[in-house]
């Protein structure tokens, strides 16, 4: 069995000014996103320029925060919410979902189209091989905060969490780090690295997500206030994959 090191959420702590882990996560991933995407458009023939990435990670960025915390405060927990308005901007107390960041996602690559006078997709494909780093950062803040962890096994490298000690218990945070941030990277970075008709690398994206993502809830404890909600099986996490799965397949088979 292992041991989690128990790691302090705060990073840094200056008189009442806090920085923890889970944010600094947040901006890894927007960094490594940006210097990627300074990498493609240098690539790009000058189709893109790289004075455009600032603008897309910052579109990009506040499309995540609003987007994932309003996909949380809808999908997960709507009844706390609408009892407790306030704290929907309590996003320091955790609850991100990543189905709503993704909407919020493709609602700044719209706009960014329209600012740019570009097609959709030729700003999706751009920007879709960008974001797995940002997802595995993501799910290392999980990791740090002891959260999200995953279902009791008694497996070898079974994991035992001091805010949740009843059970060893898989670590289900660095499986989706495995599978969301680093697989999914070098399937969607080398599948880019060739002229994909449009919409093709965004196909890739949302298809290898959703399939890593569905598979991976197997082994995570699913929210306490939801429990298995698809048939007594499955969990909310996965009913919102499978609408990815098919718009990936569609988009990948599609002349």
């Amino acid at each position: 069995m292992l041991i989690h090191p128990n790691f302090d959420p705060v990073a840094i702590a200056i008189g009442p000014l806090s920085i923890h882990w889970y944010g600094l996560m947040y901006l890894l991933g927007f960094a490594v996103g940006g210097l990627l995407g300074v990498y493609r458009a240098r690539q790009s023939g000058g189709i893109w320029q790289t004075s455009e990435i600032a603008d897309i990670v910052f579109y990009m960025a506040i499309a995540a925060v609003i987007g994932g915390r309003l996909g949380y405060v809808l999908f997960y927990n709507l009844p706390f919410y609408l009892d407790n308005p306030l704290a929907i901007i309590a996003i320091w107390d955790g609850g991100m979902a990543f189905h709503g960041g993704l909407i919020g996602a493709v609602f700044a690559m719209y706009l960014y189209a329209k600012k740019t006078r570009r097609q959709f997709f030729q700003v999706g494909d751009f920007i879709a091989p960008l974001i797995a780093p940002g997802l595995g950062f993501g799910r290392l803040g999980n990791f740090i905060n002891q959260e999200l962890w995953g279902r009791a096994t008694d497996l070898s490298w079974a994991m035992w969490f001091p805010a949740n000690p009843d059970f060893a218990r898989h670590p289900s945070q660095l499986y989706q780090f495995a599978l969301e941030g680093i697989l999914l990277f070098i399937i969607v970075w080398m599948y880019s690295q060739k002229v994909r008709p449009p919409g093709r690398i965004c196909g890739m994206f949302l298809m290898v997500y959703g399939w890593a993502r569905f598979g991976v809830e197997f082994a995570r404890e699913p929210d306490a206030h939801l429990g298995l909600v698809g048939l007594n099986y499955f969990t909310l996490g996965q009913l919102l994959c499978l609408p990815m799965i098919a718009i990936g397949i569609y988009l990948l088979i599609r002349k």
